[in-house]
């Protein structure tokens, strides 16, 4: 007897629904033993390490770069031994002879220490090239050679790479444009030596100010190149330029330029006295200033017309702007972005008393 086979349906689920290889989340952590968990824990805080590490490096990367910046720029103060450190590259602008205020900065640098860096280049022999300092380094120098005091073997000083022949001296001239006691003599000797010198290609006086004295305004500029000329004229016979005050020494190189035989009288005139001082040198330069019987100042009134008052005006820069300034017989006038009476009294005194003072040195400038 046959027997007939069952056909029965199946619901098979379709392929894509079969988790394949796959196998949830909560058996995996069921079957996880305490060694597999600590060898996670592990990687996972390698990682974390890792990480942290190199947050770090690249951290440092950047502060190494920033720091090769910033003494490429000679911002970074370091300590350089005085004997390493030369003045050869620039012809300074100092007058030569004493000193008056460097007993003030070695006693500020004894009490407090130096509070501004020098500022040197690096040459290709390992030593340093000094640009701006030469008062800061002939005072540790000094201190040195005093004491002998180890301290004051080294001086603070911000390193740059070499620059420039023309960058290095503005560098120089513009730190020493604020100076109080530089005198225009020095400028113009500066001009001159700069001027005279091959390597700088500027044979031309007018063209060495420009360059130099770039961040000086026009008016000092051109005093600047007057007494760079008058300097010049009476090379060999002048003995103390740098007391020549401004007024005398602009004026006088104008009488030279109007008359060249001039020249020759003032300085058979200095020459006459070899023994003078520098206020005595002035004077005679001064005498020749003064009106002679061949050009008599015009007396007011003379002409008939109506008298009209003498006026000077000109203009003066300073770190709040431009100030305008008009002078005439027993009045001075100055217009300023200041409020004047927010200035200390004292300081406000000062000021004025020094003014008159500087004015005193022509003594014919008050009424008598």
């Amino acid at each position: 007897m046959s027997r007939k086979r069952r056909m029965f349906d199946i619901d098979m689920p379709s392929m894509e629904d079969i988790p394949v290889g796959k196998v949830p989340d909560k058996v995996l952590e069921k079957r996880r033993g305490p060694m597999a968990a600590a060898i996670s824990e592990n990687a996972e805080a390698l990682r974390g390490q890792q990480s942290t590490e190199d947050t770090i490096r690249a951290e440092n990367d950047r502060l190494a770069h920033e720091l090769v910046r910033l003494r490429s720029e000679g911002l970074v103060t370091e300590h350089v031994l005085l004997a390493d450190v030369v003045t050869e590259k620039l012809t300074r602008d100092r007058k030569d002879g004493p000193d008056p205020e460097l007993d003030e900065l070695k006693d500020s640098i004894r009490e407090i220490g130096l509070s501004n860096p020098i500022r040197l280049e690096r040459r290709a022999d390992g030593r340093y090239e000094l640009i701006q300092g030469m008062r800061r380094l002939s005072a540790y120098r000094a201190l040195y050679q005093e004491t002998g005091n180890e301290v004051y073997a080294t001086i603070p000083a911000g390193i740059s790479e070499g620059a420039d022949l023309n960058d290095s001296y503005r560098r120089m001239v513009d730190e020493n444009l604020i100076r109080k006691d530089i005198s225009f003599a020095e400028m113009g000797a500066l001009a001159r030596a700069f001027a005279e010198n091959p390597a700088n290609e500027c044979p031309d006086v007018d063209k060495a100010v420009a360059l130099l004295f770039k961040s000086a305004s026009y008016t000092k500029r051109s005093y600047i190149r007057s007494f760079a000329s008058l300097l010049m004229m009476l090379d060999k016979v002048l003995m103390h330029p740098n007391d020549i005050p401004r007024n005398v020494g602009v004026e006088l190189k104008r009488k030279l330029d109007a008359d060249p035989g001039l020249a020759r009288h003032v300085s058979t005139s200095l020459m006459n006295e070899p023994d003078r001082d520098g206020a005595r040198e002035v004077a005679i330069l001064r005498s020749f200033l003064e009106p002679t019987a061949d050009n008599p100042k015009k007396v007011p009134g003379a002409s008939g017309g109506k008298t009209r008052r003498a006026k000077t005006t000109f203009q003066v820069s300073g770190r709040a702007g431009v100030a305008k300034c008009s002078a005439s017989s027993g009045r001075i006038e100055l217009r300023y972005n200041l409020d004047f009476t927010r200035v200390n009294r004292a300081k406000l005194e000062q000021a004025i008393a020094s003014l008159l003072d500087e004015l005193q040195e022509d003594d014919d400038l008050t009424h008598g």
